[in-house]
């Protein structure tokens, strides 16, 4: 079982430790009057003004010397197109031969330098998982750390980043 040390509270924890956010960037610019007028938010999906089209996915970084990577949950806009073969596929069970599609970063992740719009691919996985989001691999940290994995430290400062609010 993965354990780590938290920098905050000096506490161990055990299990990898995950965080999402519950809609895409976008949607948070629209007052919280007009949301319901305007947005169609579902558990993998939403629709914006009929126009802006966003879908749910996973970034997984590996964590050295751990079997599961850690996993930020995010959103995706797709182009109205791209949107449109994945909610056609969404409930099929075998689905992964479908794509990649490619996106734009819907999420801000505080402990990175900017993080909206980074490019991405979107990977449809089988049997009902979360598609996979591949960044393209740029020197932003957050796409090195995809690409190369992080050290249980680094899983221990995320953590009291969002659990304890330490900067």
């Amino acid at each position: 079982m993965f354990r780590f040390k938290c920098t905050c509270c000096n506490e161990w924890h055990e299990g990898m430790p995950t965080f999402a956010a519950d809609a895409p960037l976008y949607l948070y610019a629209i007052s919280e009057e007009e949301r319901a007028q305007r947005s169609v938010l579902q558990s993998d999906t939403c629709v914006v003004d009929d126009k802006l089209f966003f879908v749910r996915g996973c970034i997984e970084i590996p964590v050295h010397g751990a079997n599961e990577p850690f996993v930020w949950g995010v959103w995706v806009s797709l182009s109205a197109r791209s949107f449109e073969d994945f909610v056609a596929c969404l409930d099929a069970p075998k689905r992964a031969h479908i794509g990649p599609f490619f996106g734009w970063l819907s999420a801000e992740l505080p402990v990175y330098p900017s993080t909206e719009n980074l490019k991405t691919r979107v990977h449809l996985r089988d049997d009902g998982i979360r598609p996979y989001i591949e960044l393209e691999p740029t020197d932003h940290p957050l796409a090195i750390e995809q690409r190369n994995g992080i050290t249980a430290d680094r899983v221990a400062e995320i953590y009291a980043h969002y659990e304890h609010g330490q900067q």
